[in-house]
């Protein structure tokens, strides 16, 4: 079994809507780089923002 790891040991990153930070999560694996917000709120928040 893997060794865990820590929730303060996972990369972070900060919503670009809300300003919140937040941390890495198994599901964002593959994509980490493009995560730009924490949830769906702030994603659909940014995107009425805009129009």
């Amino acid at each position: 079994m893997p060794k865990m790891k820590r929730k303060s040991d996972l990369p972070q990153k900060t919503c670009a809507t809300c300003g919140r930070p937040f941390v890495w999560r198994r599901k964002w694996a593959k994509d980490w780089e493009e995560v730009r917000y924490c949830s769906d709120k702030c994603r659909a928040a940014r995107k009425s923002a805009k129009a």
